[in-house]
């Protein structure tokens, strides 16, 4: 056991171990490390580092992988090569969504990074699929990509329950940031009916949605028969 792997156990939590195992069903090497914590503890290792420290990090837990997402992350300049050898390493969710919210290099590089997202998006792979999804979500919401995102929406057909649930989280996001432009779309859009329903039931759950507009969201709702 290397030293990186001792600092991860020792920051461990029992309690969030169950709970995050509870919400990543099928992750087995969870140790239980808090984000806040393993935020910290990545950028005290590149400061150390740099990106050496992806070196020195193995692959047995789900936290070392986590690890190496935010020190990617962590990097100042848009690094194609190291994003796309981390994909393959994402086994949940959690991962994902927790290397996306890392990339903040996005905002500054957004048209290197929509290209590497639609070729993440064009895999086979769940969560790959997912990546670029909730990479779009977090850093393409805006009035410049609002027409790509509706399209490749549609775009998406899959069975995966996560690339489903992303795809629903991403078009709940259009509907508080761009409602009107976001319900003209779903009257005609091609989302499965499992996706569509869960894209208006994030809507009505968003505080950002008013309570008229959420009637609206409401009386939207498909039946099976209306997919």
């Amino acid at each position: 056991m290397n030293e990186i792997c001792s600092k991860l156990m020792r920051l461990a939590d029992i309690s969030y171990k169950s709970f995050h195992a509870g919400i990543c069903p099928g992750t087995e090497n969870i140790l239980g490390v808090r984000i806040p914590a393993l935020r910290a503890y990545a950028k005290e290792l590149y400061a150390k580092y740099g990106i050496g420290a992806l070196d020195k990090i193995q692959d047995d837990y789900n936290e070392e992988i986590m690890l190496q997402g935010m020190i990617i992350g962590l990097e100042k300049v848009f690094r194609r090569d190291l994003i796309e050898s981390f994909l393959p390493k994402i086994n949940n969710w959690g991962v994902c969504d927790v290397f996306c919210s890392s990339l903040k290099i996005a905002k500054k590089h957004k048209k290197e990074m929509l290209d590497l997202i639609q070729n993440a998006l064009k895999s086979q792979q769940a969560f790959k699929q997912r990546f670029g999804i909730v990479m779009l979500l977090s850093y393409y919401t805006d009035d410049t990509h609002l027409p790509f995102l509706f399209k490749t929406f549609d775009e998406i057909h899959t069975e995966e329950y996560y690339v489903k649930m992303a795809v629903a989280w991403a078009v709940s996001v259009c509907l508080c940031k761009y409602f009107e432009q976001t319900v003209i779309y779903l009257q005609h859009c091609k989302l499965d009916t499992f996706t569509f329903n869960k894209a208006l039931q994030k809507g009505i759950e968003s505080y950002r949605v008013s309570q008229e507009q959420k009637q609206l969201l409401r009386r939207m709702k498909r039946t099976k028969s209306g997919e």
